[in-house]
């Protein structure tokens, strides 16, 4: 009876399935999804000056958009100029955005291909003064299970994902200017 049970596939797919359910469960702190409401997961990047910038430097304190972007990206190069709009709008006040460039470092190639662009002269070409942060990797489209760029991430100073947009938008939209609003008041 045994040797007939190890040779059944049909106890080698429950098995399979057992084993999946114990490892998802054993794991299960790794598989939060990242939404709206759920908390915002740390990340550690390189600035464009060589600085480490951590998502714990500005929580508790500031309100921060986080933006998944490349220079490669159509949409994203439309976006920057109103999140660089918005950026100004609340200049002085306990507002930040971490734009996050997923490029191959300058010279260099992506997984796809696509030749790495050079971060400091598109932020020079279209005057952004918000923080530029470098992941070649893209480590942080993992860390964020984003399905493309440009992705966004509106975080409160409680570390919480109060919006997420996939795709480009208008952040200098009222109604994007009126969530700032509403998290810098609430503390």
């Amino acid at each position: 009876m045994k040797r007939f049970l190890v040779r059944s596939p049909y106890f080698w797919a429950i098995a399979a399935f057992v084993a999946t359910v114990l490892a998802a469960w054993v794991g299960r702190e790794n598989y939060r999804p990242v939404i709206t409401g759920s908390e915002a997961p740390e990340f550690t990047m390189l600035a464009m000056d060589g600085s480490e910038v951590s998502l714990s430097d500005f929580l508790g304190k500031d309100v921060l958009l986080v933006n998944v972007w490349a220079t490669w990206c159509g949409p994203c190069l439309t976006e920057m100029p109103s999140m660089q709009r918005l950026y100004d709008r609340f200049t002085g006040e306990d507002f930040e955005i971490l734009a996050v460039s997923i490029d191959a470092p300058a010279g260099q190639f992506d997984l796809f291909g696509r030749e790495g662009g050079d971060l400091a002269a598109f932020a020079e070409q279209l005057g952004l003064t918000f923080p530029i942060l470098q992941n070649p990797s893209g480590d942080i489209q993992q860390i964020y299970q984003t399905t493309g760029v440009p992705e966004s991430f509106v975080i409160g100073k409680d570390g919480v994902i109060y919006k997420k947009v996939a795709g480009e938008t208008d952040w200098n939209a009222s109604e994007n200017v009126e969530l700032i609003r509403r998290l810098l008041v609430s503390d």
